[in-house]
């Protein structure tokens, strides 16, 4: 018997040693393949610089690692965010119990291997937001118990997968955001357990499968943007009844809203968007009383906001701009208790603003401009201090201003021009701690303009706008308050009195209008302090006395107008030395003496000097040498002949002898030809040599033939040209077109003049490329560049529809937003009148406004996003300020 109990034991004992030798090879197995990993990814940011086996710490404990309490086995590698590039596998393939795999946010790139199938016990697979390419392997379908699949954001390619349909178990699925083509298969509507699937921001197409309606615990669908769907929506959509999340924007929808949508009860969110649909708005959508943001912007709807909608207590945000709505806006849209964002601009409303709207005191962006609106503006749009945009401009609305708006401290942006507003400007209005914009152009506001007196300006306050109003009395000091003020626009008023010296103390003004008032005595000089202008238009005043020298310190001005004033004296020579100036005009004044013909006087229009008889010389006639003696004057009479027969001689010499040096210097040329000796001048930068320039004589770099010789595409960018011949002294008026096809500005190829905004027009050539993937020309027939492609295919960025269509579909990680404003910041930059363009300084500010990211889909928040092609333009304000004020 004891010798049986010893056998036992030893059994047991050996059973337990084989168990921990296998555990401890296990073990040494699993920190190889985690070794072996970490070597054959590059890791700048040291993030698995603690994978160390010497370093007396075990694996589980290592970043990133997690392992089973009981067995030690690696179950869990997560190694988001770790800032990793090159590729996971095959090392990660013998990590045998993985249960959770996350490598998202970093930049592995490959394809996915199809290795990752030996992953029995894999439920949670993310590779989101890499650079993985390659199409969906099939092997992944037999991850039988996968729960959560996200491929969210890469290079993906081919067909939309339908064997993900194999895996039974899956909870989450996210394809979007990658090149994925075909159509939604109808297969993806047997998931028994799925709760999300987003396959938006790919390129696909066919119809939307009405399968999907069987996906009973959907509660979030995701299929827009980039992709371009046939036909509606299926109603079959209104049969999910755990739907929450509903996104359907900007796919190429059409037809109209089903009614069946207004029975999914639990939906809080409503994005459809930037589509085609036409028809009336469903009432039924009124029975949604868990929706708490609705957007329906940029369709074709008709007819009137229903009146189902007042039992929408939960909408925070309601856009429907841009669309065919008529009628009045409701008065309940006033009485909406959580309404936060309403945007009805571009539709047809009549009748007046509900009276209510903004008593709740949650109102924080208003935007009905573009509509037939009349009547005043409510009292209560800012009740509890958190409206920061109000715009109701275009619209037919009168009455004065509130005055509570001059207490709105959260208040940013006011733009209420184009209407018939009258009264005087509210006391505190241009003070508003936050205030960035304010317009109220083309009105009937009366008064002066407001005496801040010490009150601190917004440094935030960019923009005034107060044009064509009936506004009086003179410009008070305080004007010189406005620090951080770029455009400064008071023209067709009736302001008289002084030109302020304050302006002078306005540090970042670019374009300042007065023209069109009544403005007496002399230009202040101080306004030369003011380096940053661009733009300076003070005609028609009752302006006296000479035109101040120190203009010509104003080194970037490109526009002067200082017509139809009451000015004497002389035009000061020094303006011929500022190289900005492309368009003047000192036409209707009392201005005398002789112009100046040299520097940029050379350039201007003989119609920018009339209406001054007493200025003589180029454009407005010769200046006769007068004499005076004993009391008579004489005028110089005609050349004589001998004089004549002189004249004409020296001329036939020189011709002779230039003719001689030109023979001689072609003989020198054919010589240093000959010889490779080749002497270049780059405008952008100094150090090419022959060589550099003889490796781009390519047959495949030829873009034009012709009697002149064969023409090679430069692959340099022309701007900073005009600042290279600033700093070199070099005059700015060339003998030969000097640039790159395809990024040289207009007035550039007619005149051969360079100034600051010939480089902004080449910058925006270059944004333009960057946009649309494409190259500035050859790609869009003879004669045709990229610039005028553009605006052919977006009719000059007027419809963001027209926008995404050009924009490049390798962009996987930009937002479509911020796509869309660098194209309208590209647009401004390329005008055909130099003087249209904004300033580079102006095209940095546009740039760093660019609109902000909503946050990522599956957020709790009201609107969702997609990170790369996959945006949400739903909640989109309108478009850009910036862009709108230029």
């Amino acid at each position: 018997m004891a010798s049986l109990r010893r056998q036992h034991l030893l059994r047991l004992l050996f059973v337990l040693v084989l168990g921990a030798l296998a555990a401890a090879a296990e073990d040494a197995a699993e920190v190889q393949a985690l070794l072996d990993l970490k070597a054959a990814v590059s890791d700048p940011s040291a993030a698995l610089s603690a994978w160390n086996a010497s370093a007396g710490v075990g694996h589980c404990s290592w970043p990133g690692v997690g392992c089973d309490p009981v067995q030690g086995s690696v179950v869990s590698l997560d190694l988001t965010g770790f800032n990793l590039s090159g590729s996971l596998f095959p090392a990660v393939g013998r990590l045998r119990h993985l249960l959770n795999l996350s490598a998202a946010s970093n930049s592995l790139s490959g394809p996915i291997p199809a290795d990752i199938s030996r992953f029995a016990s894999l439920r949670h697979l993310n590779l989101s937001n890499n650079l993985l390419n390659g199409s969906f392997p099939s092997a992944l379908a037999r991850l039988k118990n996968l729960l959560v699949l996200d491929l969210y954001n890469n290079n993906l390619t081919g067909p939309l997968p339908v064997d993900v349909a194999e895996l039974p178990n899956l909870r989450h699925l996210h394809l979007g955001g990658n090149f994925f083509t075909g159509v939604i298969p109808p297969e993806f509507g047997r998931w028994e357990f799925l709760e999300y699937l987003a396959v938006s921001g790919n390129e696909l197409g066919g119809s939307i499968p009405p399968e999907l309606g069987n996906l009973t615990r959907l509660r979030q669908l995701y299929v827009g943007y980039f992709n371009s769907f046939e036909g509606g929506i299926p109603p079959e959509i209104g049969g999910l009844p755990a739907l929450v999340r509903l996104d359907m924007a900007n796919c190429g929808l059409t037809g109209e809203i089903p009614p069946e949508l207004g029975n999914l009860q639990n939906l809080d969110t409503l994005f459809l968007q930037v589509n085609g649909l036409a028809g009336d708005i469903p009432p039924e959508l009124g029975r949604l009383r868990s929706l708490k943001s609705m957007d329906l912007s940029n369709n074709a709807l008709a007819g009137e906001i229903p009146a189902t909608f007042a039992d929408l207590e939960n909408l925070t945000l309601l856009n429907l701009f841009r669309n065919k709505l008529h009628g009045s806006i409701p008065e309940f849209v006033g009485e909406l208790p959580a309404l936060e964002v309403l945007q009805l601009w571009e539709n047809n409303f009549t009748g007046g603003i509900p009276r209510q709207l903004g008593r709740s005191g949650r109102l924080q962006l208003l935007d009905l401009s573009s509509n037939k609106l009349t009547g005043t503006l409510p009292t209560d749009l800012c009740s509890e201090n958190r409206l920061e945009t109000v715009i109701a401009l275009g619209n037919f609305l009168f009455g004065p201003i509130p005055e509570t708006l001059g207490r709105c401290e959260s208040l940013s942006r006011i733009r209420m021009g184009e209407n018939y507003l009258n009264g005087s400007i509210p006391d505190g209005l241009l003070s508003l701690p936050l205030l960035s914009q304010i317009e109220l152009q083309d009105n009937f506001l009366t008064g002066g303009l407001p005496d801040t007196g010490a009150a601190a300006i917004s440094p935030d306050l960019g923009q005034i706008n107060l044009s064509n109003n009936r506004l009086s009395g003179s410009i008070p000091p305080s004007i010189g308050n406005y620090s951080g003020v770029q455009k400064l626009l008071l023209n067709e008023n009736q302001f008289s009195g002084r030109l302020p010296p304050e302006i002078g103390r306005l540090q970042e003004l670019s374009k300042v209008d007065f023209s069109g008032n009544r403005f007496s005595g002399p230009i202040t000089p101080e306004i030369s302090r003011c380096k940053l202008l661009t733009f300076v238009d003070l005609s028609r005043n009752e302006l006296s006395g000479g035109i101040p020298t120190e203009i010509a310190g104003m080194r970037i001005l490109n526009y002067l107008n200082l017509s139809r004033n009451q000015l004497e004296g002389s035009i000061p020579t020094s303006i011929a030395t500022m190289q900005s100036l492309t368009a003047v005009d000192f036409s209707y004044n009392k201005l005398s003496g002789h112009v100046p013909g040299s520097g940029q006087f050379s350039y201007f229009n003989a119609s920018s000097f009339v209406g001054n008889p007493d200025l003589c010389g180029p454009y407005v006639g010769p200046c006769n040498s007068v004499s005076k003696s004993n009391g008579s004057t004489h005028a110089r009479g005609p050349l004589s002949a001998p004089f004549k027969l002189l004249l004409v001689t020296g001329l036939l010499i020189c011709s002779i002898a230039f003719a001689v040096a030109a023979i001689i210097k072609a003989r020198s040329l054919k010589k240093a030809s000959e010889a490779r000796a080749w002497k270049l001048t780059a405008f952008q930068r100094l150090d090419f040599t022959c060589d550099d320039v003889l490796e781009c004589l390519k047959e495949e770099n030829i873009i034009g033939k012709g009697g002149a010789g064969i023409v090679y595409e430069a692959h340099v960018a022309d701007f900073g040209l005009a600042k290279f011949l600033q700093d070199s002294g070099t005059s700015e008026c060339m003998s030969a077109i000097a640039g790159s096809y395809g990024y040289i500005a207009p007035e550039y190829a007619y005149t051969l003049k360079v100034d600051e905004k010939s480089d902004v027009y080449s910058f925006g050539v270059v944004l333009l490329e960057l946009v649309t993937g494409r190259k500035p020309v050859g790609e869009f027939g003879e004669g045709v560049d990229i610039v005028q492609w553009v605006r052919k295919m977006a009719d000059c960025g007027s419809d963001r529809g027209g926008v995404l269509q050009i924009v490049d579909p390798r962009l996987p990680t930009v937002p479509v937003d911020e796509a869309v404003h660098v194209f309208h910041v590209a647009m401004l930059c390329v005008e055909e009148q130099s003087v249209e363009r904004p300033t580079m300084r102006e095209v940095v500010q546009i740039l760093m406004d660019a609109p902000k990211a909503a946050p990522e889909q599956g957020d709790d928040c009201g609107a969702p996003t997609m990170d790369a092609k996959e945006q949400q333009q739903a909640a989109q304000t309108s478009p850009p300020p910036d862009l709108l004020s230029i």
